[in-house]
């Protein structure tokens, strides 16, 4: 564990950006493709940003709140700008000429506009999300920046597995800010362009955490959607393999009937989290797992994870294939071996990281890096002015 440890360091040494902060060029788009997807409302014509020194826009939170990386990095920019900025370490910061950039950022809030706006009502012949789609098209590649570059330093946030769903087509050059790539062709959306980022956990912080291996009663935990299309077939085969173990939590959960806070008690008690492929590759339950300082199992052969380039997840995750988790005894007999001094290596070491993990905004000079600033730091790992070789971590499958 200590010699994955210093590899990380290393890493990190070897991919982190120059000390300067990113430059960002962000459009002055409409606020209808941004916080006015909020309600937000400029008092006056030609206002175009909200004053965040005196309001925020609020989010509304909810499920829409796990796919809301658009709205964090935005407030970011904004927040770069002002006098009360005064962080000594920023990882981007907002420029009013392109030319000084290194990249341009499209402040389309494309996974709320998916969440609110992609059903078509009886007065609409399209929805106002395949709308937006083409409206933030056409003033895209009409501006100067784009047919310069080719779109190839351009960041577009599409969070939302189903956002940007024609737009991605028109708009592949640009740099990705996804989930994963499970809904994506890979000419559209790969690791070697584009940028994962976390899902905002639903659950909250687990502040002042003492448990240990001692004080989480619970083995093993899983509450969610059991029957899924797509690769979330091995979900309903493990809940057959599992649902009569002893220490073993699987069950049928959802928002409802104070679901999230359920799911949060849950993972609170408990040593491990399954984190199991479903309609896509990732979900949100990863991030709440870490939110809550449950060492997560990832069962998922095709998923992506945010950073994989500077955090050794071998350190605080465990990686199973899909294969291996559905042979009988397996996947038990795997988290049983993990003993007292290991699993708690595991999970201090997952406290630790967990902050890499959590959108906020905003973040405080002596916090050192949260979400948004390890997003930043990635989107300078891939942009073309600063590019750099990345080194990627071996995931480590644990045999039994």
């Amino acid at each position: 564990m200590n010699q994955n440890r210093g590899e990380t360091l290393r890493c990190i040494q070897r991919v982190s950006p120059s000390p300067r902060p990113l430059k960002v060029y962000m459009y002055d788009m409409s606020p209808e493709f941004h916080f006015g997807l909020l309600g937000w409302k400029p008092e006056r014509n030609g206002v175009v940003w909200p004053d965040i020194r005196v309001n925020v826009p609020h989010h509304p939170g909810g499920l829409n709140l796990q796919h809301s990386v658009e709205y964090w990095l935005t407030l970011d920019l904004l927040f770069s700008e002002l006098p009360e900025d005064s962080r000594s370490s920023r990882a981007a910061i907002r420029v009013k000429n392109s030319s000084e950039a290194d990249v341009v950022f499209v402040p389309f809030f494309s996974s709320l506009s998916y969440n609110r706006f992609s059903k078509v009502n009886q007065k609409q012949k399209k929805s106002q999300d395949k709308e937006l789609q083409e409206n933030v098209v056409k003033y895209v590649t009409s501006q100067k920046e784009w047919k310069t570059s080719g779109g190839k330093d351009h960041v577009i946030m599409a969070h939302h597995p189903n956002s940007m769903s024609t737009a991605r087509h028109k708009l592949f050059p640009a740099m990705f800010v996804v989930a994963d790539f499970g809904r994506y062709s890979p000419h559209v959306a790969n690791v070697d362009k584009d940028i994962v980022a976390p899902y905002k956990h639903l659950v909250p912080s687990y502040v002042n955490d003492t448990s240990g291996f001692d004080g989480r009663p619970i083995l093993l935990y899983f509450q969610g959607a059991i029957y899924r299309k797509a690769g979330g077939f091995v979900r309903q085969e493990l809940y057959n393999l599992l649902k009569e173990e002893k220490d073993v939590h699987f069950s049928f959960g959802s928002v409802r009937n104070h679901g999230i806070s359920k799911a949060g008690e849950g993972m609170r008690s408990s040593k491990f989290c399954l984190n199991i492929a479903g309609d896509t590759p990732s979900s949100n339950r990863l991030f709440d797992a870490i939110a809550s300082h449950c060492i997560p199992v990832i069962i998922s052969d095709d998923i992506e994870l945010p950073y994989e380039d500077v955090l050794n997840y071998n350190e605080f995750c465990l990686f199973v294939r899909s294969s291996d988790a559905l042979k009988k005894g397996f996947l038990m007999g795997l988290v049983r071996s993990i003993g007292r001094e290991e699993y708690n290596k595991m999970w201090l070491r997952l406290k630790e990281v967990e902050r890499y993990f959590d959108l906020r905004f905003p973040v405080k000079d002596d916090e050192g890096d949260y979400a948004v600033q390890m997003i930043w730091k990635a989107v300078a790992r891939k942009a073309p002015l600063v590019k750099m070789k990345v080194h990627r971590f071996q995931r480590f499958t644990r045999p039994f």
